[in-house]
């Protein structure tokens, strides 16, 4: 097989591609032996006519062309890897010569991906936030620890204070009619946990138990119900019931009830240490987000429409993903949301575009410095997806390797390593502002 690249535009190439007459000669031989099962020649039994018998009823175009069909993917393939071509959509293919007895010629016009011009990607500066963990953060950490475990006890007598839980009937009325959704007994709000239209829980702060109050809003610009968006609205309000958290007192009997540990101390070690570790991540993946950000900046390149489609399209199916482990399906999230796919699509996209310019720049600085994935590192990866999914490795190997996704894994890791190479190159400042 012979193969030639031109790009004929920015980002599309035109691939010609030969295939030797051999090949196609062999080629005519499966499709014969494919057609001739499928056709009933009269006087002979099916699957038994000799070739020209086959080529004589069904004409030698239909057995060439299930000939082309066999040979063309194989071929342009093939001939993507002999031209070092990224495909980024499906190619036009145009036959040139297909004649029995000839070579076959044919043409693939691809859309490929961009070329990319790097600029400066080593020395950047970056800023490093600090890891330092205050005894604030410790005594903020133990107060959410309070909250958490914290036993709701019945207020008989009281006003409602920011942080009660009060259970509530409502009505909500807009242009003095009741609208439907808003109306509801027994509702239990948490206030100060900003869940309800913005002004509503704050209105409630000082109403005693079984008295009513009217709760005047707005509705929200934005607002998922389009007939009550923007709207002002009156909420017929009465605290039916009031709960209030009783926090448990900060000492060794609390260290005891929530966690391992026998005194308080052992926990505010522990804290912070865990408080500590989580900085030390955050800082890591802010150097290397930084790195990454400095060195697309300073590179140039121009994304196609269609992978930044294809990245919402990846986007949406994990979305869907994500929600049918919920129980629910994208149709009836748009309806629960009362928008719509071309929507979400459209808020997708600027992300997708980020992420399709951040990849395009990593693979062109990893293919600038030659990094590569090693074996032990695609055996260390399949490892893990063999352990997440119970599966032996060598299955998850073989399985991956039939639906065509080595070649992600191995790019996921070689752009891992990439931009650990970036940070490890980055001029690093730490950052001194709280």
């Amino acid at each position: 097989m012979k193969a030639t690249a031109e790009r004929i535009e920015k980002n599309t190439v035109l691939l010609e591609i030969e295939v030797e007459a051999e090949k196609m000669d062999q080629a005519m031989d499966q499709a014969y032996r494919k057609i001739v099962k499928q056709v009933n020649i009269p006087g002979f039994r099916r699957g038994k006519a000799p070739r020209f018998m086959v080529e004589r009823y069904v004409g030698k175009e239909t057995l060439f062309g299930e000939a082309a069909e066999i040979v063309v993917p194989e071929a342009y393939t093939e001939a993507l890897k002999e031209t070092e071509t990224e495909p980024i959509a499906q190619p036009k293919i145009d036959i040139v010569q297909g004649e029995p007895g000839k070579p076959l010629i044919f043409k693939a016009t691809v859309e490929v991906k961009p070329e990319v011009t790097l600029g400066e990607y080593k020395g950047l500066e970056v800023k490093r936030p600090s890891t330092e963990v205050t005894e604030e953060d410790v005594n903020k950490e133990l107060e959410r620890l309070q909250n958490r475990h914290a036993r709701l006890i019945t207020v008989e007598d009281g006003e409602v204070q920011n942080g009660d839980t009060a259970i509530i009937d409502f009505t909500g009325y807009v242009d003095g009619e009741a609208f439907e959704g808003g109306t509801a007994e027994n509702y239990s709000l948490t206030i100060g946990s900003g869940t309800f239209i913005p002004g509503f829980e704050e209105q409630l702060v000082g109403v005693k138990v079984g008295e009513e109050k009217d709760v005047n809003v707005t509705f929200p610009e934005d607002y998922h119900a389009e007939n009550l968006a923007g709207k002002p609205a009156t909420f017929k309000v009465k605290v039916k019931e009031l709960k209030r958290k009783e926090l448990a007192p900060l000492d060794d009997e609390f260290a005891k009830d929530v966690s391992e540990f026998d005194t308080l101390e052992e926990l505010k070690n522990d804290i912070r240490n865990k408080l500590k570790q989580t900085a030390e991540e955050q800082a890591k993946a802010a150097v290397e987000n930084g790195a990454v950000d400095a060195a697309v900046a300073n590179a140039t390149v121009e994304i196609p429409e269609v992978m930044v489609e294809q990245k919402v399209d990846q986007m949406l199916n994990n979305v869907n993903q994500r929600l049918m482990q919920q129980g629910i399906n994208l149709d009836q999230y748009f309806q629960y949301t009362n928008s719509s796919v071309d929507e979400m699509r459209q808020r997708m996209k600027p992300d997708a575009e980020k992420t399709v310019r951040n990849e395009l720049v990593l693979d062109a600085i990893a293919k600038a410095e030659k990094i590569e994935a090693s074996e032990e590192e695609i055996n260390e990866e399949l490892k893990k997806i063999a352990e997440y999914v119970r599966q032996d490795v060598e299955i998850v190997r073989k399985t991956l390797e039939l639906q065509g996704e080595m070649g992600h894994i191995i790019q996921d890791i070689v752009r891992r390593k990439t931009v650990s190479f970036l940070a490890e190159n980055a001029k690093v400042i730490e950052d001194t502002t709280e």
